[in-house]
């Protein structure tokens, strides 16, 4: 019998393409330094990341690190739960249940618009005392490794979706923090509330924001949003939110990375 390691190099890099990264990582890696050496090579990598459709979008851009690129890109989803209301207020902590309370509602709502995406059927509103929910996220129940985290530090994109009714004014505001492990702010995106103006188009808008070459040391992610209205009218006339989310991109830290090596996971 053939033992597996006399098999050309080629060909063990052929299978190894069909095994998924953390089997890779956690168990064939190990496994001798032949199958180590074979599984850092970058083109193991650049051939699964093409394989499995994980393309950046200008195909032009360099990918600096295909190894850490597949790992990102296997990973990338959006890290908040029922964004769209579709489960209610599940996954939410409720941080402030003023006036009437927090509502669901079904798009477009009184005297409401359509939501860009046809796939948002729903979105949560607010009352005329502010309401405010959040969630947090923890990066390495989620995948994330802190190596991903320190050393090569991934952009984190953050997005909110806004939008009041036509008929009433009201104030919207969100905070997004990037914290310790030990819960300590290292970095935040806080912008002054929004006031929308009574008689709007009640147009949804989207908030957005990126972290980029933050401080190392991320382990939890706190989303915060909501508002109030500003005629205190009875009911559910505040700021409309849906289709929250967090993304961890594909793109690392423009500071060249003082290491090349991830940890097995």
């Amino acid at each position: 019998m053939v033992h597996i390691n006399e098999l050309p190099e080629n060909i063990l890099l052929e299978l190894f393409i069909h095994i998924p990264a953390p089997q890779l990582l956690r168990n064939c890696r190990l496994v001798c330094r032949l199958w180590r050496d074979l599984i850092d090579v970058v083109s193991l990598w650049k051939r699964k990341s093409l394989r499995e459709g994980f393309f950046t979008k200008d195909r032009c851009e360099p990918v600096e690190d295909w190894k850490v690129f597949y790992i990102l890109c296997s990973l990338q989803r959006n890290l908040l739960r029922n964004p769209c209301a579709e489960e209610n207020l599940s996954s939410w902590r409720i941080d402030s249940n003023g006036g009437d309370r927090w509502k669901v509602e079904t798009l477009p709502g009184s005297c409401g618009t359509s939501f860009p995406d046809n796939k948002v059927k729903k979105y949560f509103v607010t009352s005329f005392e502010m309401c405010l929910k959040s969630q947090m996220v923890d990066l390495k129940a989620e995948g994330y490794c802190e190596e991903l985290m320190d050393t090569f530090r991934p952009d984190i994109v953050v997005k909110d979706w806004v939008a009041p009714r036509a008929d009433c004014g009201c104030t919207y505001q969100l905070r997004v923090q990037l914290a310790s492990a030990d819960y300590i702010v290292l970095a935040s995106f806080e912008p002054p509330p929004v006031t929308f103006q009574q008689w709007n188009d009640a147009k949804w808008q989207e908030i957005s924001h990126t972290f980029s070459d933050y401080p190392p040391g991320v382990r939890h992610i706190l989303f915060q949003h909501g508002g109030q209205d500003t005629q205190f009218w009875k009911g559910w006339y505040g700021p409309r939110v849906t289709n929250s989310s967090i993304i961890i991109s594909h793109r690392t830290a423009k500071n060249p990375p003082p290491a090349r090596t991830l940890p097995e996971e």
